[in-house]
């Protein structure tokens, strides 16, 4: 994957990490600092500001979470910034085109003004069967109280914020994923797999397809074909072939 190509033209690259919980990545739950390591080694050569972020949950205390999965340790050791998205104030309001269920967003200017990088993990979850790049996107809204998002309809929620907010790349953890009842309490899975790819769509489309979901059945995946974002059905991989890495994960 041609990173140079896809980050051309922006200086700053956010890596928005998931951590839905404070467990280690072994769990299959979190995104694995050494993925997000290879990452940012692959940025040093582009001479771009990187940062690694996410933003706190209802349940869950990012800065607590970045130090007790070692992300925290990764990042002082590569002199790269960490930043929970909830304490950043300056903050822009973004229309929603079309929407489903938002009409705007309000997200962290620097969000806006970054070169995006996804670092998802590769995990089922009981409200929207999986949790891939699209769901990962979800945590740039730097509220802490979220559940007012699952109740306007999580995934309308998820579609709306893909629709405005684009990244460079997807990179989705396959190491160690999550079957059952992910985000957070699943069973880990031993994949050694990652998939990423330069749209969002495309990519989370088949790593549903690794795991043996149909795209289709995904309602946040599904609705982006309908509106036009990307053809998931012609996606061109690269690398394995996909009935070679697929496995059935265990439905929430």
């Amino acid at each position: 994957m041609d990173y140079e190509a896809a980050l051309s033209g922006w200086d700053t690259v956010l890596i928005k990490v998931n951590f839905i919980t404070a467990k280690t990545w072994d769990t299959g739950a979190t995104t694995d600092p050494m993925v997000v390591e290879a990452i940012i080694e692959r940025l040093k050569n582009l001479h771009v500001k990187i940062r690694v972020v996410e933003s706190d949950a209802t349940m869950t205390n990012a800065d607590e979470a970045f130090e007790v999965t070692g992300m925290k340790e990764m990042c002082e050791r590569n002199g790269v910034q960490h930043l929970n998205l909830r304490h950043v104030k300056d903050r822009v309001k973004i229309d929603v085109p079309n929407a489903e269920t938002l009409n705007s967003i309000t997200v962290p200017r620097i969000v806006t003004e970054s070169a995006i990088v996804s670092a998802a993990k590769l995990k089922t979850h009981m409200s929207t069967k999986v949790t891939l790049g699209m769901k990962n996107m979800f945590g740039l809204l730097p509220d802490k109280l979220k559940a007012k998002y699952h109740a306007k309809g999580i995934s309308k929620v998820i579609v709306d914020i893909n629709t405005v907010l684009k990244p460079a790349l997807t990179v989705i953890d396959g190491f160690i994923g999550m079957e059952g009842r992910g985000p957070s309490d699943g069973t880990p899975v031993r994949m050694d797999l990652i998939i990423a790819g330069t749209d969002i769509v495309a990519t989370d489309a088949t790593a549903s397809r690794v795991m043996g979901f149909d795209p289709h059945e995904i309602s946040h995946i599904r609705r982006a074909y309908e509106k036009g974002l990307v053809n998931i059905d012609d996606v061109q991989i690269l690398g394995e072939k996909l009935e070679d890495v697929a496995r059935t994960f265990l439905k929430s």
